[in-house]
């Protein structure tokens, strides 16, 4: 791939953008060699005004056993999410992680004691949980997250399947029916910038519009993730003002492949 310099009017457009990443995207790169996997939640509609349940924590397991293995996934949303907001299309993510790769066989989504149905007549009943379920609701997954790549894992909770009512009248019971899909969001573009004695802003640009952004990290390495599949231009731009702006032109983006763009040189 060829490297050009930029026009004088395309390095004033590219540097007021660079400047508007931030210093705090440097850090970014700390994550590179693992997968990135957004869990989030939507819904199927059922017969009730509001379903609220109490989300606490969400496991991933690698391996078969079902008891042993269990990792928790940092920064999940602890909260009460009322499922029926969550209908036509709409999600909310409950968690956005750095994973190991491999193969992911199951995940656990582990409840807390505030779960309610609020009926059609308006009365807020308490949701029983089957005891069998006190240490999470498994799931199984079977597929594989590469390195580099952001995933997205859709909790699809079929409310009309999962609450009822049972034994005495007024008690409903929640026995979670729930389908997982597991999607690569796009791919990724990764590479080097030298010298890397202080950060360069990296952006990726398709005609005029700036897709993804962020700064080069130890050893002048970068990582853009969850890119649509196409071909774009890629910038670099040191935050050394003697150092030249540069780009490569004509990089490939494939959904769940990771594209290695050629080591950029910038010179004075």
């Amino acid at each position: 791939m060829r490297k050009t310099k930029l026009t004088n009017l395309s390095k004033g457009l590219l540097f007021v953008s660079a400047l508007s990443l931030g210093f705090t995207a440097c850090s970014k790169n700390d994550k590179e060699g693992k997968s990135q996997i957004q869990v989030a939640l939507t819904d199927d509609p059922g017969d009730f005004k509001a379903v609220y349940i109490d989300v606490q924590e969400i496991n991933v397991n690698y391996s078969d056993s079902e008891d042993n293995g269990w990792q928790s996934l940092p920064g999940v949303k602890k909260g009460i999410y009322n499922l029926l907001t969550l209908v036509n299309d709409k999600d909310t993510v409950l968690a956005d992680a750095a994973i190991a790769s491999g193969t992911i066989k199951e995940i656990r989504l582990v409840l807390g004691d505030n779960n309610w149905v609020v009926t059609n007549s308006g009365d807020s009943i308490q949701l029983q949980t089957p005891s069998g379920q006190s240490s999470g609701i498994k799931l199984k997954i079977n597929m594989s997250v590469s390195e580099g790549i952001l995933y997205k894992l859709l909790l699809d909770f079929d409310v009309a399947k999962s609450v009822h009512e049972a034994g005495a009248a007024g008690k409903y019971v929640l026995n979670p029916v729930i389908r997982t899909i597991l999607a690569a969001q796009g791919g990724s573009v990764k590479g080097v910038v030298q010298p890397a004695v202080v950060p360069s802003a990296v952006l990726l640009i398709n005609g005029t519009d700036t897709v993804a952004s962020t700064y080069t990290g130890l050893g002048g390495a970068y990582l853009l993730k969850g890119i649509d599949a196409g071909t774009y231009s890629l910038h670099v731009i040191s935050t050394d003002s003697t150092l030249a702006p540069a780009s490569i032109n004509n990089v490939n983006v494939v959904t769940g492949q990771v594209t290695v763009a050629d080591t950029i040189h910038l010179i004075k």
